[in-house]
């Protein structure tokens, strides 16, 4: 088995991930086969720490008509039907787990406390992040910025439905530029759609690096962990 280049990763999966080609819920055979993947990290005595998007159920800008803070709430709820969806598919095959959520809701989560997020991962549990930051106007990407540094990751692998950081959107164009390495500031000045800006500063204000890959195939989360050359890595 390689060995892992981090102790401690942050694995950023968007909504639309967990939804396959369907587009819309969940598709469990995603959700089973990212667990798999998952599963193999903590076998490689990886820490892993990961937040979920809810964009595949709702997404805040959708609701135009509607009060933007409520709105973001109903986002934030549809974070925790993602994160309990992983969680199930990642205890069918034995991986221990904890849902952390934002927002207090005590039967099916527990709260986010950083110290008690700190042992579960070293006691080899996979912490889910739910409910983004608990407060609206702050994305997924915001929140997996933020707990990565709680939680003193050493990466945040974003996995996208595209294989990289681009120059323009790859799907559209079929002359877009595929970047192998960028920093952050390069990020922020080029309006790339990396992440959203607060995250990009959130990171490097933290020296947390980002790793952008595929999700097109589940097998590139172990070989961004292992070091293999896949996607962007976006740092100093």
């Amino acid at each position: 088995m390689c060995k892992p280049k981090y102790k401690r990763v942050m694995l950023k999966l968007s909504g639309e991930a967990l939804s396959g080609e369907k587009g819309f819920g969940i598709d469990f055979d995603i959700s089973n086969k990212i667990a798999k993947q998952i599963k193999a990290l903590v076998d490689m005595g990886v820490e892993v720490g990961t937040v979920v998007g809810g964009g595949n159920i709702w997404r805040g800008r959708n609701g135009k008509e509607m009060d933007r803070t409520t709105a973001d709430y109903m986002g934030m709820l549809a974070t925790c039907i993602n994160a309990l969806a992983l969680q199930d598919s990642l205890e069918n095959i034995g991986v221990n787990t904890r849902v952390q959520t934002a927002i207090e809701m005590r039967e099916i989560a527990e709260p986010f406390i950083r110290r008690r997020a700190m042992r579960h991962l070293e006691k080899d549990r996979v912490v889910i992040f739910a409910a983004g930051t608990g407060n609206p106007y702050f994305s997924t990407d915001t929140t997996a910025a933020l707990r990565a540094a709680e939680i003193e990751a050493n990466v945040i692998l974003l996995a996208k439905k595209v294989d990289g950081v681009y120059d323009k959107d790859p799907h559209k164009y079929e002359d877009a530029k595929k970047f192998n390495k960028l920093s952050y500031i390069e990020v922020l000045d080029k309006g790339l759609q990396v992440m959203d800006s607060t995250a990009t500063s959130l990171c490097m204000d933290n020296d947390i690096p980002i790793l952008v890959f595929g999700l097109d195939t589940p097998e590139n989360i172990i070989k961004a962990v292992t070091g293999e050359n896949i996607g962007t890595i976006v740092s100093k």
